[in-house]
């Protein structure tokens, strides 16, 4: 009989082989494409003919950035604000999912509610502005990292896991004379891995692609993420004046394609990681109530 249910299933299976490998390569093709375009030479671009391969490989586009000495530091700097931004977000996300995920909580269907609110309505710009001056923040460090603190939506999907956990564990903790602290830190924590590294993907995300805090709360150039760093270059390049000499082998093209490689290779190099833990935890955190 399984033999019979294999065969009578290959040629679904076989489909669906075919309708996601279509999926997968319609979505890697751009992708293929820019990566093509940063090492290809400027005739060959002009010309149309770059496709997933480079054509008439250089480098010139990558040296180009790599000479920009913002853009070196501000990669350093971008990675040490995600990775503290990241940390601290994924913390206070903890502190605030665990203790609603009680539901002998007083007031917790009222806290849900006006955090849920945050995910559809919004004071504005001009009050966040006036908010972000108030309190000193502009040109510091700290306005990069307070006012996106906690995200509601992450907020919920660690709040459903916790409350998706077995009760009796926490009752076994309580008799063994555990405190709420304990119980987060031995028992909610290590069950919740798969949700926690989720939320961490989605901040560090987040923060590594935002330049919308910067435009409008950083005027000092040491503060300067890579992302942004990136855009000031392609809308000041001058391609045949650059660096006091004329460019042969890159176009504008050929530069915004490498600065698109260079802003996006440290998520790929991250997610590979945490990738079992992303999928699990989605499907975990989305279906537990």
């Amino acid at each position: 009989m399984g033999t019979t249910m294999e065969k009578k299933n290959s040629p679904f299976q076989i489909f669906l082989w075919i309708f996601f490998g279509l999926i997968i390569a319609v979505m890697l093709f751009p992708i293929l494409h820019i990566f093509a375009m940063s090492f290809s030479g400027k005739d060959a671009i002009s010309r149309g003919e770059v496709g997933i391969f480079p054509v008439d490989f250089t480098t010139e586009a990558y040296a180009m950035v790599f000479r920009n000495r913002g853009i070196v530091k501000s990669l350093f700097f971008s990675l040490i604000l995600t990775l503290v931004s990241c940390c601290i977000s994924t913390f206070t996300t903890i502190l605030a999912a665990y203790p609603l995920s009680k539901s002998d909580l007083k007031g917790r269907t009222f806290f849900m509610a006006m955090i849920t609110v945050t995910m559809y309505v919004n004071a504005g710009m001009v009050p966040d502005y006036l908010l972000v001056k108030g309190l000193n923040l502009l040109n510091t460090v700290w306005v990069l990292l307070l006012p996106g603190l906690i995200s509601a939506f992450n907020l919920i999907i660690l709040r459903t896991f916790f409350a998706g956990i077995n009760k009796a564990l926490f009752e076994a903790a309580y008799m063994d004379g555990c405190g709420e602290w304990k119980c987060l830190f031995k028992v909610a924590i290590p069950l919740s891995l798969p949700s926690i590294f989720t939320i961490m993907l989605f901040y560090a995300v987040a923060r590594w692609n935002n330049i919308s805090d910067i435009l409008y709360y950083i005027n000092d150039s040491d503060l300067y993420t890579l992302q942004y760093q990136l855009k000031l270059m392609l809308d000041t390049l001058n391609l045949p004046y650059e660096y006091g000499q004329v460019v042969q082998q890159i176009t504008p093209e050929n530069v915004k394609a490498s600065t698109v490689v260079f802003s996006m290779v440290p998520m790929l190099i991250v997610y590979p990681f945490v990738q079992r833990y992303f999928t699990k935890g989605m499907m975990i955190g989305g279906v537990k109530e």
